[in-house]
């Protein structure tokens, strides 16, 4: 069964989207030549805005080639939404459901049909303070090893201005971002797309936890050159590690909330309250009679 598409629903796509987001903004695109111009390949991205998915499937196309996502499949129930998604060949993604893994089979035969796959391996937009990509996810790894499908990395830089992603309490660049939409003036998209990662020290290998980790950060690293040369910046050396991060909040919760001394328990019934210097009225009472001699 070969992955299905509508031509029509990506011609209309095409002709609604393309002048829009060319009139929407500038555009500085560096490597279109590393895309494949045919062939199943996987782009793989950095993520810093819940708005660089258009403005990377623009730089995509542009480039000679159809973008396919994969989209959360609650999308596919959105009236007209849906019907775009499902016309154009995106790929729905169950999340909690026995039928998760569907995904990625429906991911691989669309490579093997020749499509451009376009991924986050972060997972989500970036949570590091300067937006630098985060550690990453195995399934692109994955995927490119099983189907030998070329992986070439891609980084974006601009679409944080034009709408920033703000969730929770943010530090550094990410925090100084105000929240919206900012149209105007008009925001510099900037693209590059590096040649294919070279993971052929992985081929034939088992894809055992360590190799796939391994495979993922030659990815990442690939990504965030290409980052740092989009910003004229160098790259931290060690990736931000939201899940490791989010674990250290939970042990120090944790440790707070051990450190919080235990409530008194409060008096029985019939039994008074002690007063200053820690004796009940009763043992004042005794006390102050064996001080007169009674």
């Amino acid at each position: 069964m070969s992955h299905g598409y509508s031509p029509r629903w990506r011609k209309l796509t095409i002709v609604i989207l393309r002048p829009l987001l060319f009139g929407l903004l500038k555009r500085d695109w560096r490597g279109r030549g590393n895309v494949p111009g045919k062939g199943g390949v996987i782009i793989a991205a950095n993520h810093i805005s819940e708005s660089d998915p258009l403005a990377l499937a623009h730089f995509v196309y542009e480039s000679g080639r159809y973008p396919v996502y994969l989209a959360k499949s609650t999308l596919f129930d959105v009236k007209f939404i849906g019907s775009v998604l499902r016309g154009t060949g995106q790929i729905p993604v169950y999340r909690d459901r026995a039928d998760a893994s569907l995904a990625l089979k429906d991911a691989e035969r669309a490579l093997l049909d020749g499509e451009c796959l376009m991924f986050y391996p972060e997972g989500s937009c970036t949570r590091d303070p300067e937006l630098w990509p985060m550690t990453g996810q195995t399934g692109v790894a994955r995927m490119a090893l099983t189907t030998g499908a070329k992986v070439v990395p891609v980084a974006s830089w601009g679409a944080h201005e034009l709408m920033p992603y703000k969730k929770g309490e943010q530090k550094g660049l990410a925090g100084s971002l105000k929240k919206g939409f900012h149209p105007l003036p008009r925001k510099t998209m900037k693209v590059i797309a590096g040649p294919p990662v070279d993971l052929s020290a992985y081929e034939g290998l088992p894809l055992s936890k360590e190799t796939l980790r391994a495979a993922t950060d030659d990815i990442m690293a690939a990504i965030a050159g290409l980052l740092g040369e989009l910003r004229g910046e160098e790259p931290p050396k060690e990736r931000y590690d939201h899940h490791l991060v989010l674990e250290e909040r939970r042990r120090a919760a944790r440790a707070a909330q051990a450190a919080v001394p235990a409530p008194a328990e409060p008096a029985e019934p019939g039994q008074a309250e002690p007063g200053p210097g820690g004796r009940t009225p009763a043992a004042r009472g005794t006390a102050d009679r064996k001080a007169d001699g009674s």
